[in-house]
């Protein structure tokens, strides 16, 4: 591979947008002002700093404007606000298609990246057209402008590559690893069970015992201990198909003793894992003050919720939990699903508490106030609904597409195969990617079902079954457990090799070997009705 980052250089133009209304600049130089605004552009060839100060103004957004086209032959793939919806594929040059946090764009046997490094501090996306290229800078304080009060906001950092004599993948994988240099990684291979995907939210302690113990059987002879998650079941006010949240203090009637069953499940030979929704909190003797004004969730720029979610971390990992999955925090901050940020993260008119933060500092302050917490007990942090360039370096893995099913094929198979292909150049760059779990309740075939785990443990990243006991006949259950040993070794990384002419790539490899899979049921795929998803920016006044 021969790859060199190259520099777009200062913007042609230059759009300021306050509560107050929005201007047009040209770009001559470092630095535009605009009354009190000023928005400094420095740096070169390694990375451009975008900074932006401003005294009374609030500031929503800076977008930046080069008109430097790109090759109407490119292919382009873009990421996503947080997790993908099945939707990721490459794709022809669209000015109305927005790109969250980088795209790639493929073109005569050049691929070329476009980005901003993880971890920046305003929501940033892209949009690339026949005569150039745009990045907008999402500065909002929830859906009103910062109040920076003079204060220099670092916004992002943004970074270019090229690179040529190699697979678009391998060029995928390279600029992520441009974009965050400092990720923090499992120090072994994480896999095991998760029961969500057939028990579906109704468990006991009973059963994950039972879990646990079947578990071991599919694990038997691996030297690496599997991880028995407890997903959405076990909270103190779990109601079942009703209300997921907190408090997160103690378990139901269901679930008596937590450290209890922790050291239960550690006697069987697993880890214990354990699932939190960390934002939903019912608890009465949380002030109204705490809480996001649209939609009463906490409010992690207030320093005394911060403070009160910290000690639920601190908790859980007391109880002997090693493994925390947090989710949802991005819907219960913006109130929107990844898919309906079309192209903004959230409503307009609510901010947060400290109306000085920006909406993606405050996420980082959240992620990294979790794993400030959860490091002193080593315990590893999966983010699920987690935004994943927010997370890269505060969380050692992260759910990078929406839910697969125990119930529908079709489901794991969009957002299964179709997540794992495109969100692998990620693996090991920002984080681990956990593609989700292989639902096993008997509605699924074994045969689809047997494609997807294996799929999963050949690419080397975290593995996890949702296994009902007793549904697998010993000839399954031995064929599983030969993935699960696979799994737990993580030595093999196989990549689809068909990504750029299929939204679910059937051929996978490493070099050596290619295995074809077939995701599709004779019978074809299932298509239902959904009005909700957008995949392309349309100004709607």
């Amino acid at each position: 591979m021969k790859k060199k980052l190259f520099d777009l250089g200062i913007p042609h133009y230059i759009t300021i947008e306050t509560e107050e209304g929005s201007c047009i600049l040209k770009g001559t130089g470092e630095t535009v002002q605009r009354q009190d605004v000023t928005v400094e552009i420095t740096g070169g060839v390694n990375c451009r700093k975008v900074s932006i100060t401003a005294r009374d103004s609030k500031v929503r957004s800076v977008k930046l404007r080069w008109n430097s086209p790109l090759d109407k032959s490119s292919r382009l793939l873009g990421s996503s606000w947080e997790r993908t919806f099945g939707d990721a594929q490459w794709k022809g040059i669209s000015g109305r298609a927005f790109m969250p946090w980088y795209f790639l764009a493929s073109c005569q046997e050049k691929t070329r990246g476009y980005g901003v490094k993880v971890r920046p501090s305003a929501m940033c996306f892209w949009q690339a057209d026949t005569r150039g290229i745009t990045l907008v800078l999402d500065t909002r304080c929830g859906g009103v402008g910062v109040e920076l009060n003079g204060r220099k906001l670092e916004a992002a950092e943004i970074i270019c590559m090229e690179a040529e004599d190699c697979t678009s993948f391998q060029a995928a994988q390279a600029f992520c690893r441009e974009m965050c240099t400092d990720p923090i990684l499992p120090a072994y291979p994480v896999y095991g069970s998760n029961n969500w995907y057939y028990a579906y939210g109704d468990s006991s302690e009973k059963e994950i015992l039972q879990d646990t113990e079947y578990l071991m059987e599919l694990t038997k002879g691996a030297k690496n201990p599997p991880y028995m998650v407890i997903d959405d079941c076990w909270q103190e006010h779990h109601r079942l198909n009703e209300y997921n949240g907190g408090p997160w203090r103690k378990g139901n009637e269901k679930f008596p003793d937590m450290a209890g069953l922790a050291e239960k499940i550690k006697e069987k030979g697993a880890r214990a894992g354990i699932w939190v929704r960390l934002l939903l909190n019912e608890d009465e003797k949380i002030p109204e003050k705490w809480r996001i004004s649209h939609n009463g969730c906490l409010d992690p720029s207030h320093p005394e919720a911060l403070a009160y979610i910290q000690e639920d971390v601190e908790n859980i990992c007391k109880w002997g939990y090693t493994l925390i999955k947090h989710d949802f925090s991005t819907y219960d901050i913006f109130g929107r699903w990844g898919f309906e940020m079309n192209p903004y993260p959230t409503q307009d008119g609510w901010s947060f508490y400290d109306k000085g933060m920006t909406s993606a500092e405050v996420v980082k302050l959240l992620y990294g106030k979790i794993y400030e917490t959860a490091a002193k007990y080593d315990t590893l942090l999966l983010g699920c609904n987690t935004i994943g360039h927010l997370g890269a370096g505060l969380m050692h893995m992260q759910r990078s597409g929406d839910d697969t099913s125990g119930i529908t094929w079709e489901r794991t198979r969009v957002m299964g195969v179709n997540t794992l292909a495109f969100c692998l150049p990620q693996h090991g760059a920002f984080y681990e990617i956990d593609a989700d779990c292989v639902g096993i309740m008997g509605n699924i075939p074994w045969s689809l079902n047997r494609q997807w785990a294996e799929a999963v443990a050949k690419s080397g990243t975290p593995l996890f079954v949702s296994a009902k006991p007793g549904l697998l006949s010993e000839e399954e259950k031995e064929e599983l457990h030969q993935i699960m040993l696979e799994a737990s070794e993580q030595e093999a990384h196989y990549i689809p090799l068909d990504w750029e002419y299929t939204d679910c790539p059937e051929i996978w490899g490493d070099g050596r070997e290619k295995i074809e899979y077939n995701w599709y049921e004779e019978a074809g795929t299932c298509a239902k009705g959904n009005t909700l998803k957008y995949f392309a920016y349309i100004p709607l006044s």
